[in-house]
């Protein structure tokens, strides 16, 4: 136990053996991985199937926001959930070093999902679930980056699987932290829900903007996430074309998209940063 403790203290400086730990846990992620992929959706069906709670969403339903998208857009989680099991699988049958490596994080990621879909049914209080959005977008972002090292060493179908799973998971929370980003300055400065349309939306398309870019820089060059953004901004062009009316909104919105996509998409990871 204490080479264990001073391996990961001083970072095997002093201690060249695998520690004993380590191993085990290596060994148990892929179930882990699949565990975690089986329990999200379960969670975030708790309140719809089994009635305990407030079905995620239903607090913004019917508001009328500028930058929500529609609710059917909402449907791209099974998507994620889908490719997050489909890596949890690979993971398990393969167990190939790199997998393990992107897995440690994703199922960071998949672990503090569960926690935010649990604390949106249960407790449904938008300053919590906002804050809890941060550690998902961290450890998928962190589990992207680190496949994105692994781009120039041949492809696989199980690597199409990884891009998929990180990068779906990577873009949706930064959709979802663009969106929460207006309903909280709505919570605590009191405003309605159409209350500075504009302005709101202008927050939307900006952390998203600025999102793109830091992931795109530093992170990953993956399409996933470029399409999972790009489904995101459809969606709230579809609501305000389609429910709020405000087509002038809708217009800027697919303009303002089209300029984030396609100048980020020019520009991919030139890995200055490496998350560890």
């Amino acid at each position: 136990m204490p080479a264990c403790l001073a391996f990961f203290q001083f970072d095997a400086i002093f201690f060249r053996h695998k520690p004993c730990n380590t191993v085990t846990m290596k060994s148990r992620l892929p179930l882990f991985l699949i565990v975690l992929g089986i329990l999200q959706p379960l969670s975030g069906a708790l309140a719809p199937v089994l009635g305990i709670g407030t079905p995620i969403g239903e607090a913004t339903r019917g508001l009328q926001a500028p930058e929500q998208p529609l609710p059917a857009y909402f449907s791209i989680w099974s998507l994620i959930f889908a490719a997050y099991i489909a890596f949890a699988y690979t993971a398990w049958r393969h167990r190939e070093p790199w997998m393990l490596r992107v897995g440690a994080p994703l199922a960071g990621a998949g672990l503090a999902n569960i926690v935010w879909m649990l604390s949106a049914q249960l407790i449904a209080l938008q300053r919590v679930d906002f804050v809890l959005l941060f550690p998902i977008a961290t450890l998928s972002w962190t589990a992207a980056a680190r496949f994105d090292r692994m781009r120039g060493m041949g492809g696989s179908l199980q690597k199409l699987v990884a891009d998929a799973a990180t990068g779906l998971l990577s873009g949706w929370t930064l959709v979802a932290i663009g969106i929460s980003v207006p309903l909280v300055i709505r919570g605590l400065a009191g405003y309605g829900p159409t209350d500075l349309p504009w302005q709101m939306l202008w927050i939307f398309l900006g952390t998203v903007a600025l999102g793109s870019w830091v992931f795109a820089r530093y992170i990953s060059r993956s399409l996933w996430f470029f399409a999972t953004l790009a489904w995101g901004l459809m969606g709230v062009i579809a609501n305000n074309w389609m429910v709020t009316g405000m087509e002038w909104l809708a217009i800027m919105t697919a303009v303002s998209g089209s300029l984030i996509l396609g100048l980020r998409l020019l520009r991919g990871a030139d890995g200055t940063t490496v998350p560890a």
